[in-house]
């Protein structure tokens, strides 16, 4: 059974909101303070955290079965772009239609609770029915790299984001403060803050380069600040929105985290080995789908996963 939004879940939605006007007014401020500068790009992202908000408001206030039609959608759109940029056959292109065709599903066993089904049917299921359906075709050439890719894919950013959708359908016995539109916002929430921390850390302290040949921007100051603020951002949150108590609250900042942080630098290494700068411009200012949900393809099992274990 999904879970409505909750008052808290609606006041933080209402939070959001605040701090994006907040961000426009700055971005006002700095263009009538520096007339000569240009501001182009900060613009633009700004006013795509404009969108992006209100549609992702509009999913979670609207209808619990149209947050589900969303996530689905995010997932469509980012296994699209991932399939659009990696190499493939002309054979597999009738593979193809199988890989998209799990994303229904996948979302079904979601909507429905079946956990069972739902952590099993592309780890396993899809793992081995997808090869089946290449090597049917009879074309070897390439047949290593093509179903690696193509599996490694779906765990990214079908099975991985449907972990986020799960949220919606647990208990909300369990979680009265939030519900499942809460869990979703606490991780969805601090993902992105984590980014944008380690981002401005980076760029007021940073000198240490991380992994200089994945991500030249990635510092030490910035990933260790980043988790700092990340980690009391979820111990400030935790208690208005998810039934995480005591040490839980910062342990699940400092696991969002880390495996943001390890989530966008996997899709920077996945750029490089492409070539590329942005996995996509649908996003003005942004990049792609993938360069948004980067961070949440690794965050959202894993924040699923200490939840699910300790609470579920």
């Amino acid at each position: 059974m999904f879970n409505a939004l909750t008052p808290n879940a609606a006041a933080f939605l209402g939070g959001i909101f605040v701090i994006l006007l907040i961000a426009s007014g700055i971005v006002f401020a700095l263009k009538r303070a520096h007339p000569n500068n240009d501001y182009t790009e900060l613009t633009s992202r700004v006013n795509s955290w404009w969108v992006m908000a209100g549609v992702f408001a509009a999913a979670m206030a609207l209808s619990p079965t149209l947050s589900l039609i969303f996530l689905g959608l995010v997932s469509f759109l980012a296994l699209k772009e991932y399939l659009s940029l990696i190499p493939t056959r002309r054979a597999d292109r009738r593979v193809l239609f199988w890989a998209y065709l799990t994303i229904p599903a996948q979302f079904y066993w979601v909507a429905s609770g079946w956990y069972g089904m739902f952590i099993i049917f592309i780890p396993v299921y899809l793992f081995m029915f997808l090869p089946m359906r290449m090597v049917l075709i009879g074309d070897t050439a390439g047949f290593l790299r093509a179903a690696g890719s193509l599996h490694w894919g779906l765990m990214l950013t079908v099975f991985n984001l449907s972990h986020m959708a799960f949220l919606l359908v647990l208990p909300k016995e369990i979680n009265p403060a939030g519900g499942g539109a809460g869990l979703v916002l606490f991780l969805m929430f601090l993902t992105q803050f984590n980014d944008v921390a380690q981002y401005v850390w980076g760029k007021t302290l940073g000198k240490h380069k991380i992994i200089p040949k994945v991500s030249p921007k990635k510092t030490w100051e910035g990933f260790l600040g980043g988790i700092l603020t990340t980690t009391l951002a979820a111990w400030a949150l935790a208690p208005y929105l998810t039934p995480l108590v005591g040490w839980e609250a910062p342990l699940a900042g400092l696991l969002i985290g880390l495996a943001g942080f390890v989530g966008d630098v996997n899709i920077s290494a996945l750029k490089r080995d492409l070539g590329i700068k942005d996995s996509g411009s649908l996003i003005p200012g942004h990049g792609g789908i993938l360069d948004r949900v980067d961070s949440l393809t690794f965050t959202a099992p894993l924040f699923f996963h200490f939840l699910y274990y300790l609470h579920y």
